[in-house]
């Protein structure tokens, strides 16, 4: 699982970093909010582990643009403002849950482990691109309209690519968030399921999924 930890207390930064590399979690830090959001846009992460009070963009200002924008990565805010309305605010931006410092840092790893194993499909979320819609409540794929019938790995594999629209998705990105980890990374399993999902978008000129020579995928926005 990849972990990007947004904290400016560069000390602090180190030390939950430390933890969490402890638990197996691949860990990246940002130490101000515009550099933490520029990073979750380039970046496919599991968890984002979001300080408040941050130098030149807080915490909540940048968990309400991700949202705005689709972002529906799990937020897991920290900060030393413990007071209610505090609490209320960072969930209404967005967030997934809330830990207030100082905190026991096995109270962290707790809420971590618990965000990671809450199903994404519970949020309900919308993803679309052009005019194809992808509903993860129902599961239900539109095409103007019309819905779509898809296998469960094609699903998979447009979920990612939708979640990811108009970002170059590479076929170890897609191995890795739609197959078991043991599946041959040798494979041209994923230039299967691509082939299919355009037969199944009438995407005979790549209007819809461009190829990258030699890298991936890109879902057109």
């Amino acid at each position: 699982m990849r972990v990007l930890l947004i904290e400016d207390n560069v000390k602090l930064a180190q030390h939950i970093r430390t933890m969490l590399e402890r638990e197996s979690y691949s860990v990246d830090c940002e130490h101000d909010g515009e550099a933490g959001e520029r990073a979750v846009r380039a970046t496919p992460y599991d968890l984002i582990v979001l300080d408040i009070m941050l130098p030149k963009k807080n915490g909540i200002a940048v968990c309400a643009d991700l949202r705005k924008d689709g972002i529906y990565t799990p937020i897991l805010m920290m900060t030393a403002r413990g007071e209610v309305d505090d609490r209320v605010e960072g969930l209404d931006s967005g967030a997934d849950d809330y830990v207030v410092k100082p905190f026991d840092m096995k109270e962290l790893l707790a809420r971590v482990r618990a965000l990671l194993r809450r199903p994404k499909e519970s949020v309900g979320e919308i993803f679309s691109a052009q005019d194809v819609a992808l509903s993860t409540s129902t599961r239900a794929v539109t095409q103007k309209g019309k819905k779509i019938a898809l296998t469960i790995k094609e699903y998979a594999v447009l979920e990612y690519l939708l979640r990811n629209k108009g970002r170059t998705v590479t076929r170890d990105e897609l191995l890795h968030h739609c197959w078991d980890f043991s599946y041959d990374p040798f494979s041209n399993i994923t230039d299967a399921y691509i082939k299919q999902l355009r037969k199944k978008l009438h995407d005979t000129n790549e209007k819809y999924i461009s190829t990258v020579r030699g890298v991936g995928y890109t879902f057109n926005a």
